[in-house]
């Protein structure tokens, strides 16, 4: 098994709850499994490595798998775990999830721990500068030539409204608890709504955090809208909580255009991995179509557009946009704007 090879632990995660079972399996049972947890590609590399036996993982009799794992296993934390658990201290977002008494703790006990990578060996490219202010510091970008040498002030007022606001959200999502937002929406207008937090996403291209809040409609239905968290003005907990069970996937599809973006793979210089690592976030497709060629659909909506975009723009020449017309067109505008620029530098 690659280390690490998923960018959320993904696998591991998966297969960690297959071994936990201790009732004998079928394949069946395995793939609702990765199904349920795994992304859509997650079974062209868990399927074939334990029918196979590589990771060999399994006892297997006759159609039915067991897991080599007694119910008395445990397994410590490795050196490995610690060192990257203490990277991920080092992120500056994990303040949002964390009390600063969490992290103090979390600090002292991984002291003597060297961390697996540090934050200033990343390099960001393509990326919005202006980003959540989720750092309570003055900020210098990393490359002064990547955003002429300007400082960002984020200052404390802005970076505390801001932890206070998401602290509330993941509370609220956490519980189902209805909130009361106070929001400036992008045109500048004061919007006021009593909202459900459903989940809270993180955009790499963005550098920010949005919140897909259910809102009820008047008429007992539910409409989904997506909110930039550091718009947010003020948030308070109300004491009304969601009574019945939301299908928050089924309401993102229904926000999706009808045709995805259909991609090409050309699996060269292990593009089919960083092409799943690359679009990790969306909903998505993937089928072999050749001895070395995937294709793979991305199903979106309007507010992933733009981001998704840039994305496929700056994957590279192993990937080949075959559809949708829509989405064809989009690309066409881009390149040719991108073109213009260059010509007039």
């Amino acid at each position: 098994m690659e280390l690490f090879s998923e960018i959320y632990s993904c696998y591991y995660q998966v297969l960690r709850h297959i071994l936990c079972r201790q009732d004998a399996m079928t394949m069946q049972d395995i793939r609702s499994q990765i199904c349920k947890e795994g992304f859509g590609e997650s079974m062209l590399s868990i399927i074939p490595r334990l029918k196979d036996g590589t990771w060999n993982l399994l006892d297997r009799n006759g159609e039915l798998f067991l897991s080599r794992l007694s119910p008395s296993f445990l397994t410590p934390l490795s050196s490995l775990e610690k060192s990257y658990l203490k990277a991920l201290l080092s992120d500056p977002r994990i303040g949002l999830f964390l009390e600063k008494e969490q992290l103090d703790t979390l600090d002292k006990m991984l002291a003597d721990v060297t961390p697996l990578w540090r934050q200033e060996q990343f390099y960001y490219y393509d990326r919005f500068a202006d980003g959540d202010p989720y750092r309570e510091c003055l900020q210098r970008e990393t490359d002064p030539a990547s955003s002429g040498g300007i400082y960002t002030d984020i200052s404390h007022d802005n970076y505390e409204r801001f932890r206070h606001n998401f602290r509330i959200l993941l509370q609220a999502q956490k519980k189902q608890q209805y909130v009361d937002l106070d929001y400036t929406s992008p045109a500048g207008t004061r919007v006021h709504h009593y909202y459900v937090p459903a989940r809270i996403e993180y955009s790499v291209k963005n550098d920010r955090f949005r919140l897909l809040a259910l809102k009820n409609t008047g008429n007992g239905s539910l409409r989904l809208e997506i909110l930039n968290v550091a718009r947010t003005q003020n948030v308070l907990l109300t004491d009304r909580y969601f009574s019945r069970e939301a299908d928050l996937n089924a309401l993102i599809r229904s926000s999706y255009y009808k045709e995805p973006v259909k991609l090409q793979i050309v699996n060269e210089r292990n593009a089919l991995e960083r092409a799943m690592l690359h679009f990790a976030n969306y909903e998505k497709d993937t089928k072999r179509t050749g001895v070395n060629t995937y294709e793979c659909c991305i199903y979106y909506n309007q507010s992933m557009e733009t981001e998704l975009l840039i994305e496929v723009v700056s994957f590279g020449p192993v990937l080949r946009v075959l559809g949708n017309e829509r989405f064809l067109n989009s690309l066409r505008s881009r390149l040719k704007r991108q073109k213009r620029l260059l010509v007039t530098d």
